[in-house]
């Protein structure tokens, strides 16, 4: 008997989220609460111009106001700081959005530990991070959130599970795994130093990659059945490794022809075949990310009101 492995299908979930978050939107604004972000897009970035287009977009379409700020490259350090203390002092803004990566002379670290951890809609302020190892509420990182989103709208287990993270970055793999062991999931974190990595993956129940290389978890490494999260988003421009990924498929080889280059995750396309479930790349956890973080902007504007962050 063949297995067919579930496809987690992250464009449909995000729908999901987005449908949830604007009704919140009207039951807020009907209490005269508008939720409002700003994102802070400095230089001309032409793929991060892009992606905070989609953010602002996005916000119109579920009634939250926005702000797009775009200082010059020129910007220091201090003028930055001054326009995120402006932004945290305003009673209309309830999340602020730094996008990265900033110019070189900037310092990123003082400037998102200056973001007002209640308005941290990405999750990365040092108080929000303890907020959630201690599991308090608070505003999480938009990527392992949306992981979680995931596996509990497809009723896959995630209790009592052997879930093995592999990437320990502090957007992603950190959290991650502590999101995961805070919903009971037996949690083993793994990155590019561990030694006979294959030895861990292959008795996961639930396997999240997140190490930033394409194709690094073969098949070879996954346990039958798994649940596999791919975070993964690489570009790969080489003829012969796009046929490796992706044997005899037309469709990726004229998308290679056209654009130059082609999307592959963290798994090997071939563990897919084995999985008991999977989220596609693309079309899984990166569908998620902005849906997260408008999820966010309404959970921060209901935070410092002193609403439950849940539904009223």
């Amino acid at each position: 008997m063949t297995n067919t492995p579930q496809i987690l299908d992250g464009v449909a979930i995000a729908g999901q989220i987005k449908a949830e978050v604007a009704v919140e939107v009207k039951q807020l604004t009907a209490r005269g609460i508008t939720p409002g972000l700003a994102v802070i897009l400095v230089g001309e970035v032409p793929a991060s111009q892009i992606y905070v287009r989609s953010k602002v977009k996005t916000c119109g379409e579920l009634g939250i106001y926005s702000e797009m700020l775009t200082p010059p490259e020129s910007i220091t350090t201090d003028e930055m700081l001054a326009l995120v203390a402006e932004l945290n002092a305003r009673e209309d803004i309830d999340g602020i959005l730094i996008q990265l990566p900033l110019p070189k002379h900037v310092d990123t670290k003082r400037l998102l530990e200056a973001v007002s951890p209640d308005k941290d809609v990405d999750g990365f302020h040092p108080v929000n991070v303890g907020r959630l190892q201690s599991g308090q509420p608070g505003l999480a990182p938009c990527t392992p959130a949306g992981i979680i989103e995931i596996l509990k709208r497809s009723n896959l287990p995630v209790a009592g599970q052997n879930a093995v993270v592999v990437g320990r970055s502090d957007i992603v793999g950190k959290p991650a795994a502590m999101m995961l062991l805070n919903a009971s999931a037996t949690v083993t974190v793994c990155h590019s130093k561990t030694k006979n990595l294959a030895e861990f993956t292959r008795e996961a129940d639930l396997l999240v990659a997140a190490i930033g290389r394409p194709g690094y978890v073969t098949a070879e490494m996954v346990k039958p059945g798994a649940t596999l999260i791919d975070v993964g988003i690489n570009r790969v421009t080489d003829v012969a490794e796009v046929e490796e990924f992706f044997p005899g498929d037309a469709a990726r080889a004229a998308t290679l022809a056209k654009r130059g280059s082609v999307v592959v995750g963290d798994i090997h396309p071939a563990a897919f075949a084995i999985s008991g479930a999977y989220t596609p790349v693309p079309g899984g956890v990166g569908a998620l990310t902005i849906a997260m973080l408008m999820k966010n902007t309404v959970t921060a504007a209901k935070l410092r009101r002193g609403l439950s962050a849940e539904k009223d």
